[in-house]
Formats: C-alpha cells, sequence, structure tokens
C-alpha cells in the first residue's frame, strides 16, 4: 500500500513532468526551466508537500479547497491545458493512469 509521502512524490513528479513539457514547447527552453517555470515549480511542490487532504485525494482538480493563489492557479491552469493533452505522448503510462483515476474519483463523487 502506498504511503502519504509516496503519494505527494508521484503528484509532485507528474506536475514537475507537465512543467518541463510546457517550459520546453511554449518558452522554447532546450535544457533546465525558465525563472517564471521555475517559480510555478517550487510553488506547486510547496503546495504539495502541505497539502491536508493528500491521503484522500487524487488530484488538485478534483478538491474541493483550491491552496493555490489565484495568480498561480492561473498558471498552472494554463501549463496543464497545454501539457495535459500531449503527456500521452511522453508520458502514456502516467496520462492513462490519471484520466482513470479522474473519471473514478468523478463517479465516487455524484
Amino acid at each position: 500500500m502506498k504511503t502519504i509521502q509516496d503519494k505527494r512524490e508521484k503528484e509532485k513528479a507528474i506536475v514537475e513532468d507537465m512543467i518541463r513539457l510546457y517550459c520546453k514547447k511554449v518558452h522554447k527552453r532546450k535544457d533546465g526551466l525558465c525563472p517564471e517555470c521555475e517559480e510555478m515549480l517550487c510553488y506547486a511542490k510547496k503546495r504539495s508537500d502541505h497539502c491536508p487532504f493528500m491521503e484522500t485525494k487524487t488530484f488538485c482538480v478534483n478538491c474541493k479547497v483550491h491552496c493555490y493563489k489565484p495568480e498561480m492557479r492561473e498558471k498552472i491552469k494554463t501549463v496543464m491545458r497545454y501539457a495535459g493533452p500531449r503527456m500521452i505522448f511522453y508520458h502514456p503510462f502516467a496520462a492513462i493512469r490519471h484520466v482513470i483515476s479522474v473519471q473514478k474519483e468523478k463517479k465516487n463523487m455524484k
């Protein structure tokens, strides 16, 4: 069985993959992250580290409490909208697992 820390690390890894993909394709970075994306990644990891709902939630999109500041929330939404559909080409197993778990959680919430 996965621990809460394992869930946190997995969530942080997926967010990092998405931010890296976004920065590479949109900001045209060859290596590393631009300062804006680096800040967003640090912020997302910090929020994940302090999430009180980690034990029961799957992804932030399904959470009833949004802990991101409005400005950062808009930035991460932009990244997710861009990188989400493209993850199937870069990280297919993670993308499929994400779609399945989001659908299950939406079904359980009804």
